[in-house]
């Protein structure tokens, strides 16, 4: 089986929810006898350097990159307003990359081309005119939902009609171009059912985020209690928005709850304003080595988020390092948990705080909820699981 997989980013190293998802779709369907081909854009954002990859599973792969400029541009922005296209979509198109990826086409014969995400669906008519394979289609999340969920909670007026307008332009490219592949998948069910609502018309499933459950060991000795974490990619807006709103309207009173209480904030590209929180028992550590070993070092996992669609990978992995989660219910959306079982649902400051203070002082309540939340993650997120039922339907596309 001959696959290749068009991504907005190189998916090396695995260090966030998006290269995390290809990686270990990547790493499975190899352990299952696939050939891999990776096509990647490399935006000036995030760039990373191919000689500096050392992955034994990047050696297993064929690879393709084109760098490219996505940063955003006040005049070309102003000027797309006038156009009918996604200014959002549209900066993660080049002709050098369109090129590029025609030459791979016409070289090479696959019998699967997967999209994964909106952001690469701007290369299907070279893709169409090149290639005989079957075109799949992976919603990391619905793109649209999540600006114009942004723009509700947007206070700047101007700064609210923009985002509801790029949000806007997103719906009406994600519904235009959704039936034109032969299967989608969806990372989670209400994901799926935001789809149904675009008039989707081409079979669907179901695959939700995949780890591998062999990384993530988990040592209670080196757990310290009590202690609250928040492991995020920072230059994410929605996770911004969650932790201001956390930091501003709950950890004050939270704080109070017990004098060695230690809230950490970790992650990648971490802004510099979180650093300017003043607290005693705040610490900013920016971005870790070493995500498992940092998840495995704190009690209680923190996600406030108010904001964003698809799928949570931290709270997978969290889950895998028998974490007790407290998340809201936007931020546990599509995972197959219950409250007071393997979670803790909060979607105020009250509900946050008497969750938190019920795992303080009843540490034997955040542990039953971690055992609980590996399991969960056993049944559901195992990788060779979901890519054994993956490789299932390209056999049956490809049969057919």
């Amino acid at each position: 089986m001959k696959i290749l997989l068009i991504t907005k980013r190189i998916p090396f190293p695995p260090n966030s929810g998006y290269p995390i998802v290809v990686y270990n779709t990547i790493q499975g369907l190899l352990q299952l006898g696939a050939d891999i081909t990776l096509f990647s854009l490399n935006p000036t954002k995030g760039r990373i350097d191919i000689e500096d990859i050392y992955d034994p599973v990047f050696e297993e792969i064929e690879y393709h990159t084109c760098d490219l400029d996505t940063d955003v541009n006040v005049w070309s922005a102003f000027f797309n307003i006038f156009t009918n296209e996604s200014y959002n979509v549209s900066r993660y198109y080049s002709e050098d990359a369109a090129r590029q990826l025609e030459n791979l086409l016409r070289e090479n014969a696959f019998d699967i081309i997967q999209f994964e995400g909106l952001f690469v669906v701007p290369y299907l008519d070279v893709v169409k005119a090149n290639s005989n394979a079957k075109l799949i289609y992976r919603a990391h999340n619905i793109e649209f939902t999540l600006w114009e969920r942004l723009s509700h909670s947007e206070k700047f007026l101007i700064r609210r009609k923009y985002l509801a307008f790029l949000a806007q332009r997103l719906k009406a490219y994600e519904t235009d171009q959704i039936n034109r592949f032969h299967h989608i998948f969806a990372i989670s069910e209400p994901d799926r059912q935001s789809i149904l609502r675009f008039g989707c018309e081409v079979p669907m499933s179901v695959f939700p985020v995949a780890i591998d459950l062999e990384k993530y060991k988990v040592d209670k000795t080196k757990t310290s209690f009590p202690t609250l974490f928040h492991l995020g990619a920072m230059d994410w807006r929605p996770n911004q928005e969650g932790l201001e709103w956390f930091l501003d309207d709950i950890w004050p009173d939270i704080e109070k709850l017990n004098k060695d209480l230690r809230f950490y904030i970790a992650g990648k590209n971490m802004q510099k304003h979180f650093f300017e929180y003043d607290s005693e028992n705040l610490i900013v550590e920016g971005e870790v080595f070493d995500a498992v070993e940092f998840m495995n070092s704190k009690a209680i996992m923190i996600v406030p988020l108010i904001s964003g669609t698809g799928m949570r990978v931290k709270i997978i992995e969290g889950m895998a390092m028998k974490k007790c989660i407290i998340a809201t219910t936007t931020a546990a959306e599509g995972i197959n948990c219950r409250h007071g079982h393997d979670i803790l649902i909060a979607d105020s400051a009250d509900e946050f705080y008497r969750s938190i203070l019920q795992c303080v002082i009843n540490p034997k309540r955040w542990v039953e909820i971690g055992e609980n939340a590996r399991k969960t993650v056993e049944n559901d997120h195992g990788v060779r699981l979901i890519s054994g039922k993956m490789l299932k339907i390209y056999e049956e596309l490809v049969s057919a």
